[in-house]
């Protein structure tokens, strides 16, 4: 069975020769691990792994690590900084201006990148042609419409822009919805075959906005998303990637076409309950807790995790074996070989757990 065969077989609900995996990892890890492989393409690496989908990531969000300098302005004109670890490490960026910060006007002139720049797509056609007749190929539209917004406009501007400056907020989101609409559409054209959009709006224990104001704003913003892309692709898979605690949400995601959650931060949602509850119409892609258990934990404690989680969320297939969030450079690398050890043990259907 390809890991293509597997993944469409796992996103039917079916349960394949095994559970599907990923990892999600920081650039640092990265290139430890390319190094590791003797690889020098991180797909090529991601693929000697193991992995089942290769993900290429197309909009806003793939300004996080897109300069080495220590300030850069990214092409919507957000400054970001890189923040150094202690020791050396590594580093992770953060935003420090925003282009439509203060005056509302600037939203007249402000022009948002060309979405149909053919330079943005050359990643993803070359792992279709290398590896999407074996493999699953996401294409990603992350900060899709709540997400990209605050980026540009700041965050507590665009919380209080939602309240009090609603004209303007359905604006700036309809600026961004727009741009990953393109996107996403121009991915599924050169062959992708799933589409992972979302927007961070959960906390640890709560969202970040209400519930209301996230079907006022967010959800009429997915359904026109979701349905055009799946109006050009009948079969295509589209997965979610919000960060945090949103249960009260996830039949709203449901109700607008969504097939697969992720990341499933286990200290934010119950992974247990989130299969029980909505197991049979949705999907999980994530789950290994890597806020407590992968960075500081012992390898046999890794292990258990990616045990847990299988049992969890594994059974009856809808399961994308990974980490809940990118592995940062301060986790021991045994723990990622265990993570890999431990699914290699457990991870063939049926589960023996």
């Amino acid at each position: 069975m390809t890991s293509k065969e597997r993944m469409k077989a796992a996103l039917s609900h079916e349960e394949p020769d095994r559970v599907p995996v990923d990892l999600w990892i920081t650039p640092e890890v990265e290139k430890l691990l390319m190094k590791e492989t003797s690889t020098e393409d991180p797909f090529e690496m991601r693929v000697k792994l193991g992995h089942d989908c290769l993900m290429s990531i197309v909009g806003i969000v793939a300004s996080f690590y897109s300069s080495d300098e220590p300030e850069y302005v990214d092409p919507w004109g957000i400054t970001w900084h890189r923040v150094q670890y202690a020791g050396g490490i590594g580093s992770y960026t953060e935003i420090v201006g925003h282009p439509l910060a203060g005056d509302d006007k600037k939203l007249l002139s402000y022009k948002a990148p060309d979405p149909k720049a053919p330079e943005q797509y050359e990643e993803a056609e070359s792992i279709i042609k290398k590896f999407g007749n074996t493999h699953s190929i996401v294409g990603g539209v992350l900060g899709s419409v709540f997400e990209g917004a605050w980026y540009l406009r700041g965050m507590m501007q665009f919380l209080q822009d939602l309240i009090k400056n609603k004209d303007f907020a359905h604006q700036l989101m309809d600026l961004v919805m727009e741009f990953h609409l393109i996107a996403g559409l121009k991915l599924i054209e050169i062959g992708c075959d799933i589409i992972l959009a979302g927007d961070d709006v959960g906390t640890q224990d709560r969202m970040l906005i209400s519930p209301g104001l996230w079907r006022e704003f967010v959800k009429p913003r997915y359904s026109t998303l979701f349905q055009k892309f799946k109006s050009v692709k009948p079969d295509l898979k589209i997965a979610a990637h919000i960060c945090g605690y949103h249960e009260p949400v996830i039949e709203d995601l449901i109700d607008v076409g969504l097939d697969i959650l992720n990341p499933v931060q286990p200290l934010a949602m119950d992974p247990a309950r989130l299969k029980r509850k909505f197991g049979k119409r949705l999907s999980f892609w994530g789950g290994v807790d890597d806020q407590q258990v992968i960075p500081f934990g012992t390898p046999d404690d890794v292990e258990e995790e990616v045990r847990l989680r299988l049992r969890q969320l594994g059974t009856g297939g809808g399961y994308i074996l990974c980490s809940s969030h990118n592995i940062q450079p301060t986790t021991p690398l045994e723990n990622v070989h265990a993570f890999y050890r431990a699914y290699k043990r457990y991870g063939s259907y049926p589960l023996c757990l």
